[in-house]
């Protein structure tokens, strides 16, 4: 990358000239995060079989929304904003194979709507990574019986 101008990065950073990259390859940056984030809770919100689930737990919207960013800031543009524990947050909820279907086919029309093409790629292909571990683990500790759960 010597001698190339690099994009500016919109926020922070723990690995600027890789953040910059993938702002090049992707056209992801911070305001296409925040848009995408946005739209697609928007449709979460409104859908019939996962609104219900999101609003049940959430009670401060703006919070969860900025955590949201942070997260995929993270998983995009790796800027390590996001400190959380995603499958802890995930393990315990009423959801099942169908809901993560559902949950990817939103995230998959709306990365389309609002991302490059490079950009829907890219993070169409981490989200399908994240909801297959997230799904795994709250399936695996959905079947290991309560009782051994409280002796841990």
């Amino acid at each position: 990358m010597a001698g190339k101008v690099l994009p500016r990065i919109v926020g922070y950073s723990v690995r600027p000239q890789e953040t910059a990259a993938r702002i090049e390859q992707t056209g992801l940056d911070e305001t296409v995060i925040t848009r995408l984030v946005t739209v697609f809770y928007d449709h979460v919100r409104s859908d019939p079989a996962l609104g219900p689930i999101f609003e049940a737990r959430i009670e401060n919207w703006p919070a969860h929304l900025k955590r949201m960013v942070d997260f995929w800031s993270s998983v995009a543009l790796m800027t390590g904003r996001y400190h959380g524990t995603p499958m802890q947050v995930h393990v315990g909820l009423p959801v099942d194979e169908s809901h993560f279907e559902q949950w990817l086919a939103l995230f998959r029309k709306v990365a389309r709507q609002v991302c490059t093409p490079a950009g829907a790629d890219f993070v169409i292909e981490r989200a399908e990574r994240i909801a297959r571990s997230i799904h795994l683990g709250v399936y695996a500790h959905a079947s290991i019986p309560q009782q051994a759960r409280r002796s841990n």
